[in-house]
C-alpha cells in the first residue's frame, strides 16, 4: 500500500476532491479610517498645545498696570498669580508696566524688577515694583 504524496500547497484540495480556494486577506482599514486617525491626532496636539495651559492654569497671567501679582515656582519657570494688593501675601508686587511683544527686561529699568513671559505668540515683560507689608 503506498501513501498519497502529501500537497505542497495547504490549500490545494485532496486528490479526487474539488479545489479549496484561498481565504481573501483581510483589509487593514481604508483611507477614510486613515485620515480620521490623523485628523483625532491633530485635534489632541492643538488641545495639548493651545488650550491645556489655559485649563490647568498654567497659562502666563497677563496682568494689567495697577494690579498685584505673586511670583513661585522656579527662575526658569515662573509661576505668576494675580493678588489683591491689600493681601500681605510674601512675594507681593505691583505690575508699574507692561511692554508686550519684547523679552528685553532692560525696558523697566534698574528700579524694578522685571519678568519675561511667553505662551506661543503671545510675549510680553511684566516691569514690578514689590509690596511692602503693612
Amino acid at each position: 500500500m503506498t501513501t498519497p504524496p502529501q500537497p505542497s500547497d495547504p490549500f490545494a484540495a485532496p486528490q479526487g476532491a474539488e479545489p479549496v480556494a484561498a481565504p481573501a486577506p483581510e483589509k487593514k482599514g481604508g483611507l477614510l479610517k486613515k485620515i480620521g486617525g490623523f485628523v483625532v491626532l491633530a485635534i489632541i496636539a492643538a488641545a495639548v498645545k493651545f488650550g491645556l495651559p489655559y485649563v490647568t492654569g498654567d497659562a502666563p497671567i497677563h496682568a494689567k498696570v495697577g494690579e498685584c501679582v505673586t511670583v513661585s515656582g522656579a527662575e526658569n519657570d515662573p509661576k505668576v498669580d494675580t493678588q489683591p494688593c491689600d493681601s500681605g501675601k510674601a512675594d507681593l508686587f505691583k505690575v508699574v508696566q507692561v511692554h508686550d511683544n519684547t523679552f528685553d527686561l532692560t525696558k523697566c529699568g534698574d528700579q524694578l524688577s522685571a519678568l519675561a513671559q511667553q505662551l506661543n505668540s503671545d510675549k510680553f515683560v511684566l516691569c514690578l515694583d514689590e509690596v511692602k507689608k503693612k
